[in-house]
């Protein structure tokens, strides 16, 4: 267990060290990853893909996607990503893969109370 939690901190360092774009589905997930001290978020907010797409492309070469892993999450994701590439941002899925790999967080949203549960 204590594994993980360093594996998750380290993955965190890295993306607040790098200034990563993290996109997130909502107002909860971002306020979820500013706890832990993530700034460079974006919220879906049901604006339209394509917009998010080209802001993204227009000022980013990568981000990260972490929206949740239930069925909404799973499209949005898939979209992001293929979009996302398509107009040349690369998707960085390290942190999103190890989280639901390793973790039984499913929510973006409970990720700090998570952490804090450790």
């Amino acid at each position: 267990m204590d594994k993980q939690l360093d594996e998750i901190k380290h993955f965190i360092d890295k993306i607040i060290s790098s200034n990563i774009l993290v996109i997130v589905e909502g107002k909860k997930d971002k306020i979820a990853l500013q706890k832990l001290g993530l700034n460079n978020i974006i919220e879906l907010n049901k604006k339209p893909l394509f917009q998010i797409v080209e802001d993204i492309a227009n000022s980013n070469d990568e981000c990260i996607i972490l929206t949740d892993l239930d069925k909404e999450g799973k499209q949005l994701y898939s979209k992001l990503n293929s979009n996302l590439q398509k107009n040349g941002v690369k998707v960085n899925n390290k942190f999103r893969d190890f989280l639901f790999k390793h973790t039984k967080l499913r929510q973006i949203e409970g990720i700090d109370t998570y952490l804090e549960a450790f």
